[in-house]
């Protein structure tokens, strides 16, 4: 597109810039009249959409290529590598939508071999779901049935495993093949009459038995200074689940489409699931994939015409397991219409896969809004389905020129899959600028939790099992989509909300985290909070992305975190005061005397308008901005908000700069799971350096605190690493609240030390904090949303019984 952007005449590009949105229908005409002119223009969007230069076409010969390489790695034992070819490549490409039998038999070979390597690898449940899949290309595939007969006898389902082998021999053809099914068959059978059949239970997850109903009646209401938001017409208690919804449309993010399902956006199993017509999306299940082209899920065995000639008995099994392989999907509700997501952009054309990810989500939208009109016989005009606002007039000229640039691109690749259904005018592409502006001020992104280093859960057993050498676990939240919904783009923001958005598969909730009486704003952060930025980087952030000044709580009322996030500690000793720079004195400046500007006084009598526990904080480190007796806000930088005293800020940045040299190795270190005494001491050094130049409260000395437990935890020094893990998490409370996310967040890590310590007391006080942390912001999800949280619980608890046994065992012989 930069391009594009290059060859724009400079008296269209100041027109596009000066433009508001009554312009655009004739801005977008002249750029469109200049780009159908210009053969630049054509060859790019040729590229995007025909199907002879496409990327992510499928292709018989490649897919062959790459199945022979997986049967290499196979047979050398590779089998992680044979499951990247037969997964990652060959089935990806290997043509499946019309196939011919020479096709078909090559992806039902591809199942089979991505099943052997499954089974190789222990990956039992995923390992039968590839044998089904090949069984219903292919009824008569004996190799399909003998290797899902020998997984069902690994996983001790007999039953199941003596019937598939049955199959198998009948099906085998040569006598050599018929012998060793038949002696694996005598050997199960054996088996089996010593155990009594209990079939596996496959890892089915099924979203709605996760979803609590919402008792909650919302309704949209008008604030003075942020227009349209949501609130309740009745008071909320703390934790309660106030709202859930599907989205209206959505979308992976690029570095996801690798390992996250296309669909739901959860993790992808070993067994993945490719798109019939294309190269690029994977799904978890056939569901998803069936539901990612606006169908509901149905085995396709009675529409083949390969299957004239099995038995009904067989039918009516092969039918059965089918059904099975698919019944983990988490959101295959039967009551949800879902919309074409992926067809239109289907077929191998590429320009899904290189426009960004806001650019694609609108051609959904659209997409999806044409549909409804239809459906409706024009009762709903395509652009105002969505009643969401957009900033376009505040939008800086650069970005007008890049949206007037990807609309008339998007118009020609949608004109390509939807035909004479999107008119190729200046009308519709001004309407895809307003859609593509409306998405970049109300479109969320889907974060799922991410457990990270030293444990994981097993989904089949549902155990906890340590990774490699890590001891320590952390959780880190992941953006795996976006996505826009209806009723949820109309939560207003706030850095200090109180309420939290979090996402199963790709359900919105909504929860509150505090109690909200009735007809107060409902306000959820789609930014940066109170805590994680200081004020000045918040403002920033939200101007450049969203295009306006934030004017929450947060925002508007002076907190503790904004004046010590990044403050300078005072020189006396025994004095706790904040020593501002520059930059932070003229934003918290600005904010204060915004707030003198009122009739409040500045003054210990007359407070700041902030509760008494935010007062009471910013008293402890600046209460000298409490002593000011006229309307203005008198601080110099490098001096103490407390006692006055003056620090050299200009020293002071250069001690930080040489400590970072020295902590910085120690997080490589870290990161390479091997950490020198050395470094470590270096590290400690500089600490002790960070701890007298940066105030108690810094946000990086938190982060460095942590960084310490980890690098304690790898040498086996438990007691340090916990005493490091407190510290950070102290210096969270003050920047946050005792019973935010973060902290909970940080409470993982602190849990899984405290058990390497063996403080098992400890430990569970631990997991009881968590526990109510993660209540408070995901309520009955909480085990769903950190999945191994109930084996944390569980294994602290072992802890604790053991140490109650070893004590009483003591006791007995004394």
């Amino acid at each position: 597109m930069e391009k594009l952007k290059l060859v724009v005449p400079s008296n269209l590009k100041r027109m596009i810039s000066e433009s508001t949105p009554e312009d655009l229908p004739y801005t977008c005409s002249s750029l469109l009249d200049f780009f159908q002119s210009l053969q630049l223009f054509h060859h790019v969007v040729r590229e995007l959409t025909d199907p002879e230069m496409a990327l992510c076409r499928k292709n018989a010969d490649a897919a062959l290529d790459f199945k022979r390489k997986g049967n290499d790695c196979f047979s050398a034992g590779d089998y992680a590598k044979a499951l990247s070819f037969y997964s990652q490549q060959a089935l990806c490409i290997a043509p499946m939508d019309d196939a011919d039998d020479e096709d078909k038999n090559l992806v039902a070979t591809l199942y089979v071999n991505r099943a052997s390597s499954l089974h190789k690898m222990g990956l039992l449940v995923e390992c039968i779901r590839d044998c089904n899949r090949a069984v219903v290309l292919l009824p008569s595939y004996a190799k399909a049935w003998y290797r899902r007969g020998m997984a069902n006898a690994s996983l001790e389902n007999y039953e199941d495993a003596i019937h598939d082998l049955d199959i198998a021999m009948n099906m085998e053809l040569s006598l050599g093949g018929k012998s060793r099914i038949k002696d694996e068959l005598e050997i199960i059978t054996t088996q089996g009459r010593r155990k009594s059949s209990s079939p596996h239970e496959l890892n089915k997850k099924n979203l709605s038995s996760f979803v609590e109903p919402s008792q909650i009646k919302l309704k949209c209401v008008s604030t003075p200074t942020k227009g349209r938001g949501m609130a309740s017409a009745s008071d909320i208690p703390h934790a309660s689940l106030i709202h859930s919804e599907e989205p209206y449309a959505v979308i992976i993010l690029k570095d996801c489409r690798k390992t996250h399902c296309h669909f739901c956006l959860n993790k992808l199993p070993s067994d993945t699931v490719p798109c019939s017509s294309c190269s690029m999306a994977l799904y978890c299940s056939q569901h998803c994939q069936a539901q990612a082209g606006g169908q509901r899920y149905r085995s396709n065995l009675n529409t083949n015409p390969t299957h004239g000639n099995i038995s009904t008995d067989l039918e009516r099994y092969i039918e059965r397991i089918s059904l099975d392989s698919n019944s983990g999907d988490p959101v295959a509700d039967s009551n949800l219409e879902w919309a074409a997501e992926h067809r239109h952009e289907c077929g191998g054309v590429h320009w899904p896969a290189v426009l960004p990810a806001e650019i694609i989500l609108a051609g959904r939208v659209l997409v999806k809004s044409m549909e409804q009109r239809r459906d409706t016989r024009g009762a709903m005009k395509p652009m105002e389905a969505l009643e969401i606002c957009h900033n376009y007039a505040c939008m800086p000229s650069e970005s007008k020129l890049e949206l007037h640039i990807y609309s008339i691109v998007l118009t020609y690749c949608l004109q390509q899959s939807c035909g004479a259904n999107f008119p190729l005018n200046g009308l519709s592409a001004s309407k895809l600028v307003v859609l593509i502006s409306q998405i970049k001020v109300n479109s969320m992104a889907v974060v799922h939790m991410k457990s990270l280093d030293a444990c994981e859960l097993d989904e089949h057993c549902g155990k906890l099992s340590r990774m490699d050498d890590a001891l320590t676990n952390n959780i880190e939240q992941v953006r795996v989509g976006q996505a826009i919904y209806s009723t949820g783009s109309l939560f207003n923001h706030s850095c200090q909300p109180n309420v939290h958005a979090y996402f199963l598969s790709r359900t919105l909730l909504v929860r509150a985290t505090e109690f909200v009486v009735a007809g107060y704003p409902l306000e959820l952060s789609y930014g940066p909070q109170v805590g994680q930025w200081d004020h000045k980087d918040r403002q920033k952030f939200l101007e450049d992305q969203y295009s306006f000044k934030c004017q929450c709580s947060g925002c508007s009322e002076m907190n503790l975190s904004d004046l010590v996030i990044n403050a300078f500690s005072c020189v006396k000793p025994n004095c706790f005061g904040a020593v501002l720079d520059s930059s932070v004195i003229n934003c918290e400046t600005q904010e204060a005397n915004c707030l003198l500007d009122g009739p409040t006084i500045c003054s210990l009598e007359q407070p700041l308008p902030v509760d008494m526990l935010k007062r009471d904080g910013i008293n402890e480190v600046a209460h000298l901005l409490f002593e000011q007796t006229d309307n203005s806000l008198r601080t110099n930088p490098g001096y103490c908000l407390n006692c006055g005293s003056y620090r050299d800020l200009e020293s002071s940045r250069e001690a930080i700069k040489k400590a970072e040299t020295n902590i910085k190795r120690l997080q490589s270190a870290v990161a390479s799971r091997k950490v020198p005494t050395s470094i470590l001491s270096d590290a400690l050094g500089s600490l002790d350096v960070l701890r007298s130049t940066m105030h108690a409260y810094s946000k990086y000395i938190a982060q460095v605190e942590d960084n310490f437990a980890e690098a304690f935890c790898l040498i086996g020094d438990f007691l340090s690493s916990v005493q490091h893990c407190k510290a950070s998490i102290e210096i969270l409370e003050k920047l946050y609240h005792t019973n935010h996310i973060v902290i909970g967040n940080e409470l993982v890590k602190l849990t899984s030390i405290q058990q390497c310590l063996g403080d098992c007391t400890s430990a569970m006080d631990s997991i009881n904090r968590l526990d109510a942390i993660f209540s408070l912001y995901y309520g009955t999800h909480a085990a769903k949303v950190i999945p191994y949280l109930n084996s944390l619980k569980s294994e602290a608890g072992k802890l604790v019984q053991q140490g109650d046994s070893s004590y009483a065992s003591s006791s007995s012989k004394g």
